[in-house]
């Protein structure tokens, strides 16, 4: 594959990333809209939510399989139908005022996540591969870029008063027409077709049973937790414990994923330096320091402070885990689905957990929760070292980078 192809592969993967952090943050800022449509309490809005968390649930341990039948580009293909098939039926429901169908919206665009999510995260792990060095973390950033834009959106277009239904067909053509545009460029499936001829000769592999690719799931879990728990309590942490005003508490998690995304961008050259582990170890470490200074930090300074290490530690650890999972191109389907379902559950079960805790002490004071979990991931840190390159690789399939450990 020439350079050129290689680059706009690399384009065209940021892209697709960045899209589905758009699509996915522009409907989840238009949540209290639709909530109010409905004439719905947060409890059942939350209730109706977890129907769209389910149909992700039920697509990441399947799209390995996926993957391996139709490629990644015809994944991603497929997962955005879906994610445009469920935004249609929502905007059609929010019309009708039909809390089934808004809940039947909502698991197509969850499934259409989860395929979309698995597929991209494989296909930035080859293009990582081609290019010989780590640009996964810039993938990962592109998705919060999009993730933040698509939040302002989401925020201007309620400020215009333009109707949820309309924005979702919004979001539906942006879907379609990039993702269709974008995927043209994907490097060719050869490590997939591989995939299932080793599948066929090998039943009895299962990602799910191998020791080191659920270690890297721990790993993962614990960066999605560290991310997560952030995106859904740092601002009301703030309000509540440092007795801020919202606009301060929105501020602060501002500053948090500021400080993630410039990692992010910047943090493969780290990896490329001093190799996985170690950049891992510096990450939960310091992420770990973040939110011991941000839970106890006696002022907003001390605690933006905190946030900034958090947010920075927060950064490498999942797209790090992908890379890890993808090491082996022949299996790199089957081990990212595993991988990404398990870190789902830190997405899933996470906030209420901490909620719950929270409803116990302060919110503040359940974050530290969330350092048991890294302190895990710490100790399963060496499982991300990459494996060993193959001799021959698969024709047409660059031999994987060398890096350190």
């Amino acid at each position: 594959m020439s350079t050129t192809n290689v680059r706009a592969a690399t384009a065209a993967s940021m892209v697709v990333f960045a899209v589905n952090g758009f699509a996915f943050a522009s409907w989840a800022a238009r949540i209290p809209a639709a909530t109010r449509i409905l004439h719905l309490s947060s409890g059942q809005m939350g209730a109706v939510l977890l129907v769209g968390a389910a149909g992700s649930v039920l697509a990441l341990p399947l799209s390995g399989r996926v993957i391996t039948r139709i490629g990644t580009a015809n994944t991603v293909r497929l997962g955005a139908a879906f994610a445009a098939l469920g935004g249609l039926v929502l905007s059609a429901a929010l019309l009708l005022v039909s809390v089934p169908l808004t809940a039947t919206g909502l698991f197509c665009f969850g499934v259409g996540i989860g395929l979309w999510d698995v597929a991209q995260n494989i296909e930035g792990a080859e293009v990582e591969r081609r290019l010989h060095r780590t640009i996964m973390p810039r993938f990962h950033a592109g998705f919060s870029g999009g993730a933040f834009f698509g939040a302002l959106v989401g925020a201007g277009l309620s400020a215009l008063d333009v109707g949820l239904p309309v924005h979702l067909l919004g979001i539906v053509v942006v879907v379609v027409v990039s993702v269709l545009v974008s995927t043209r460029f994907y490097v060719p499936d050869h490590p997939h077709a591989e995939a299932a001829e080793t599948e066929g000769k090998r039943p009895g592999v299962n990602a799910w049973r191998e020791v080191r690719t659920l270690l890297v799931g721990l790993i993962v879990l614990g960066a999605a937790l560290t991310e997560g728990s952030a995106n859904d309590w740092i601002a009301k942490a703030t309000v509540d414990g440092l007795h801020t005003s919202e606009s301060a508490g929105a501020v602060m998690f501002a500053v948090f994923v500021a400080a993630m995304t410039t990692v992010r961008f910047v943090g493969g050259s780290f990896i490329d330096r001093f190799g996985r582990v170690p950049v891992l170890y510096a990450s939960l470490g310091a992420s770990l320091l973040g939110l011991v200074v941000f839970v106890f930090g006696p002022g907003i300074w001390i605690a933006g402070i905190g946030a900034v290490l958090w947010g920075a530690g927060a950064a490498l650890g999942f797209p790090m885990g992908m890379s890890a999972a993808a090491d082996d191109p022949a299996r790199a389907a089957a081990r990212v689905s595993v991988v990404s379902t398990i870190g789902y559950v830190a997405f899933l079960a996470g906030p209420p957990v901490i909620g719950f805790l929270g409803d116990q002490s302060t919110i503040r004071l359940a974050l530290l929760a969330v350092g048991v979990v890294v302190l895990a991931s710490l100790l399963t840190a060496p499982a991300a070292r990459p494996l060993p390159a193959k001799a021959a690789p698969a024709q047409g399939v660059a031999a994987p980078r060398k890096t350190r450990s």
